[in-house]
């Protein structure tokens, strides 16, 4: 991501204003740094922060925007977008009370990234070079850092020499070797936020998270939207029945999904991009005016001068870290994307701590250690945490799981949200949640209580106890927990409490 992507606008310049000021000077540098951290995205910005309220003599270094992904090209401007896409859809649904949409009626695309932008330079100031500075005591060195020893960055000339440091690159998108992909030009993150217009039609390479969230989303804004995966079904992390219900509601949306397929080619001419692909329905094409490739992540690991700081990575795993987010040079650690499978920004913001309690006070905080939970933000969300049921089974683990369908629930009945369930894994044999999972409107919002339960260890036993305002959906949670409690009435325990109330006649 470059600044020189994005035609700029009042909004633009008051978020390059923010985590990228035109001007800006780097400070003298202190003899030495209690810590230096590479990268200012969540897990950089979370290290600098907690580490300087410390008392710790910071340096941070950013090669482009302070933010990263996550407030540039990533959580802020996706959710933004979604949350539009989701008023149209309601706008659509409005017709249930009379309130029909004028005929020939459309969303006004540009109208929503305008309002994305506004909202990303809203937000942007908390995560601002001033900040940072003024604020919290962090020395900002603006531009590519790059190890040159085992305890020295240099970056715009100047040598940062410290006593421990912390990796926090990140990570851009990847995309696949399909021959003419290149040529054609495509989209990812980074750069679909820019479009100022309705692309009109749009292909989405890859049926992950970033793939059906912005597919459903620009489909609801009036594009016409292709999503090619190459699995049999869409988010193949996620339980088949959960994703189903996603897969559904895109298709529902006006989404084509081509699923089960490989792409062979694509070619441009006037008449757009062509993805030419095969699956076991057959070969096909489709043309586009624009291709996103939501197809997985890249570590940035390259130009930092590894080698330098005795750090070992991979090109395609990244950085290599043990448990306690150590490298391979024990001055050094790594979070975030460079370094972690998980790639979310709370997982980020939560390794980040780990970081500076293992870089500053020879701490031992394990990575491992975290619950983590994660949601894809479709309409419905999937949400889950801990392990899946394969997960389970793949390690031995005997487990009772409890599914209560939404269309039983009164709330999701009266907001007509009855699409989706709530799952919940005990260990067999006791009340000790494992994992859940949940499909709803809001599952994001809802699976924090289960969170909750697994680090607070509170089993389904208490959760069936816990009063639930009424109506919500987050009583599916405990409709779970009350299948449990009602598996404990045995034949033999129903029978005594037969002759319990026999005696009490």
């Amino acid at each position: 991501m470059t600044a020189t992507q994005f035609p700029v606008d009042a909004h633009d310049e008051a978020l390059l204003a923010s985590v990228r000021p035109s001007g800006w000077r780097n400070p003298e540098p202190a003899p030495r740094y209690n810590l230096v951290v590479v990268g200012a995205g969540t897990a950089g910005l979370v290290t600098a922060a907690v580490a300087a309220g410390l008392g710790a003599r910071v340096a941070l270094v950013e090669r482009d925007r302070l933010g990263g992904d996550c407030l540039n090209v990533g959580c802020v401007p996706s959710k933004a977008v979604i949350r539009t896409g989701r008023l149209a859809a309601e706008a659509r649904a409005a017709e249930l009370v009379g309130l029909a949409p004028a005929p020939g009626s459309r969303p006004d695309f540009a109208a929503a990234m305008r309002r994305m932008r506004e909202v990303r330079a809203g937000i942007a100031p908390h995560d601002s070079a001033e900040r940072f500075r003024d604020q919290l005591g962090v020395d900002v060195f603006l531009g590519a850092g790059r190890f040159v020893a085992p305890d020295s960055v240099e970056v715009d000339g100047r040598r940062l020499r410290f006593r421990r440091a912390v990796i926090a690159s990140g990570a851009r998108a990847g995309a696949p070797p399909v021959p003419g992909l290149a040529e054609a030009g495509y989209l990812t993150n980074e750069t679909v936020f820019s479009l100022r217009e309705s692309p009109g039609r749009l292909a989405v390479i890859g049926g992950g998270p970033i793939g059906c969230e912005l597919a459903q989303a620009f489909r609801r804004l009036g594009v016409e939207v292709t999503l090619f995966e190459m699995g049999e079904h869409l988010l193949e992390r996620e339980d088949p029945d959960a994703a189903e219900v996603v897969q559904r509601a895109l298709a529902r949306d006006g989404v084509r999904l081509v699923l089960g397929c490989k792409l062979d080619k694509v070619e441009r001419d006037a008449r757009g991009k062509t993805l030419h692909y095969g699956s076991s329905a057959g070969s096909g094409a489709v043309t586009a005016d624009e291709i996103l490739v939501a197809a997985g992540r890249v570590p940035n690991v390259e130009g930092l001068g590894l080698e330098a700081a005795r750090v070992a990575f991979d090109a395609r795993l990244g950085v290599k870290i043990d448990d306690t987010l150590r490298t391979t040079n024990r001055s050094i650690l790594a979070v975030g994307d460079c370094a972690m499978a998980w790639k979310f920004t709370h997982a980020a913001d939560a390794a980040a701590k780990l970081a500076v309690q293992n870089a500053l006070f020879f701490g031992r905080k394990r990575l491992s250690s975290l619950v983590m939970p994660w949601c894809t933000y479709t309409d419905p969300e999937i949400a889950h945490v801990g392990l899946y049921e394969r997960e389970a089974r793949e390690r031995g683990i005997d487990i009772d799981s409890y599914t209560v369908p939404l269309e039983g629930n009164d709330r999701a009945r009266c907001d007509g949200e009855t699409e989706g369930f709530v799952r919940i894994h005990a260990k067999r044999g006791g009340d000790a949640i494992l994992g859940a999972t949940i499909v709803a409107s809001h599952a994001g919002e809802m699976l924090s209580l289960l969170t909750t339960a697994i680090v607070g260890k509170v089993g389904l036993g208490r959760l069936a106890g816990v009063i639930f305002p009424y109506p919500t959906q987050t009583e599916a949670v405990k409709a779970a927990a009350n299948l449990y409690m009602r598996g404990r009435l045995t034949p033999g325990v129903k029978r005594l409490f037969e002759r319990w109330m026999r005696l009490l006649r």
